[in-house]
């Protein structure tokens, strides 16, 4: 004969081992619960064995177990999934529910207790991201918090010694991400005032649409499968939209970039006519396509007699051959005309038109490269002579930004040039006067603190930012009258 410890001990082992799932025991259980042949009867109730298996404060018909397991006599079996399992005595808990920090469970300062983290000393936080003591000055800490454009904590949050601090004061947690990035109550329906209508989820701040539904919040449903959707939006290459839109049950949306025309640059029922093909360069407002010498059909030039090049630009009476007018308008540059100008006949005609700053036989003088992001020339302490400073005396740099005598110590200017992680100018330049010298060698690296990689910006024709602004940490800057991502389109009202 067993004791009766024993006993239950092997009725729990046993539990535990059912195909079925994971048995959550709480204390309170008791084998006595059942009776007759084979334990097959409950001397619960049935509201008494839900009651048992509801989480305390929930009403009557709230989800048992927390919806991860059955209610079995008053005890929760917990389902056993991949990846991972669910745990606790009313299935509460689950091994990979707890808040994460930079990529990292508990940040690495603490431990995974049943989906809430227990920090490690010296740390505190929902995700243990936040040191008890702060060792960095405001400027580092300020530093480290800023995102991509700069920006602490994408004003959505505080910084907290150089980690974000979200603001989640109703406690949804809706705002979240290293830099507070992603908010998530964007993807609210307004009427309904769901989570992207009850018919997606949400990443960052953008719906994710379930099979037959689309819209920003997945508001509207299709009436065609997702088979034939695709089937309709592929173009004769192969590629969805062409690539150059989104395919909205069965119709394509393309990217218009001029959505005041009645009929934009990008257009077809699969988006695959790209009229900025037929320009020399793209100027959203001017008709000038295929140089003013042609008519543009579907991206193609269709040229007028006396005119050819794949975008009219030769004239037919021209001695010259195309490759003989490229090569005239290209000198020593890379490209023809510098990439600032248009190619006639071996002749450059730069642009913007009437603009005096960008000059030369082959347009390869550019003036405005002696300006700053204000507009002030080579930092009011020089002239500017075929797109380079000359600097006055007792100034240096590219922009004559730099005095050569300076007022501060050295202990004190190297403070000025320290980055986020206490490195001086990020290991890439030299501190002269509280600012940085970006090492020449490397002509990319750029920044306040050496910090930025122009190679980031955008390019069109080769060119960062088509020559045509200012790579600013990675984000092109734009001169007046260009704009786009690598300020490629012309807004001004005249067209060479």
């Amino acid at each position: 004969m067993r004791p009766a410890g024993l006993a239950s001990v092997l009725l729990l082992v046993s539990s535990l081992l059912l195909p079925g799932g994971l048995s959550a025991v709480p204390q309170s259980f008791s084998p006595s619960l059942r009776s007759g042949p084979g334990a097959a009867a409950c001397r619960l109730s049935r509201a008494e064995s839900e009651r048992r298996c509801r989480a305390p404060g929930q009403p009557p018909g709230g989800a048992l177990c927390h919806g991860r397991g059955r209610c079995d006599c008053g005890v929760c079996i917990c389902h056993v999934s991949e990846p991972g399992v669910y745990f606790g005595p009313l299935c509460e808990c689950h091994e990979w529910v707890c808040e994460t920090y930079d990529g990292s469970t508990c940040a690495g300062h603490g431990k995974c207790d049943c989906g809430r983290c227990k920090c490690d000393e010296g740390w505190f936080g929902d995700a243990c991201q936040y040191p008890t003591n702060c060792d960095l000055t405001k400027k580092k800490s300020n530093q480290m918090c800023k995102n991509s454009q700069d920006i602490i904590c994408s004003n959505a949050g505080t910084c907290h010694c150089g980690r974000c601090k979200c603001d989640n004061s109703d406690g949804n947690g809706l705002v979240y991400g290293k830099f507070c990035e992603c908010d998530d109550r964007e993807c609210i329906d307004d009427e309904t005032e769901e989570i992207c209508g009850g018919h997606g989820k949400c990443y960052c701040g953008n719906c994710y649409c379930q099979a037959g539904w689309h819209g920003d919040k997945c508001e509207f449903q299709c009436d065609i499968t997702p088979w034939e959707s695709k089937r309709r939006c592929t173009s004769p290459d192969g590629k969805v939209c062409s690539n150059r839109g989104i395919c909205v049950c069965g119709e394509c949306s393309c990217h218009d970039v001029d959505p005041t025309g009645d009929w934009g640059d990008i257009h077809g029922d699969t988006c695959e006519c790209d009229e900025r093909d037929c320009r020399a360069v793209y100027d959203r407002y001017s008709d000038d396509f295929c140089s003013g010498h042609g008519q543009c059909n579907c991206g193609r030039c269709d040229c007028k007699v006396g005119w050819y090049g794949k975008k009219c630009e030769h004239p037919r009476s021209c001695p010259l051959s195309t490759e003989e007018s490229i090569r005239k308008c290209q000198g020593s540059a890379t490209l023809p005309c510098s990439g600032r100008g248009k190619c006639e006949c071996g002749k450059c005609t730069c642009y913007p038109p009437g603009d005096s700053k960008v000059y030369g036989k082959t347009c390869e003088c550019d003036d405005r490269r002696c300006e700053d992001l204000d507009g002030v020339v080579c930092g009011g302490h020089g002239t500017c002579s075929c797109g380079r400073c000359v600097c006055e005396k007792g100034w240096f740099g590219t922009l004559c930004q730099h005095p050569r005598k300076c007022n501060l110590t050295e202990e004190q200017s190297n403070s000025l040039c320290e980055s986020a992680d206490g490195i001086l100018c990020s290991g890439k330049g030299s501190c002269h006067c509280g600012k940085c010298l970006c090492s020449a060698e490397e002509w990319y690296i750029s920044g306040e603190f050496c910090d930025c990689d122009d190679r980031d910006c955008d390019k069109h024709d080769g060119l960062i930012c088509t020559g045509n602004g200012i790579c600013s940490c990675g984000n092109c800057e734009c001169w007046d009258g260009w704009n786009g991502n690598a300020c490629e389109i012309w807004l001004g009202t005249e067209y060479p």
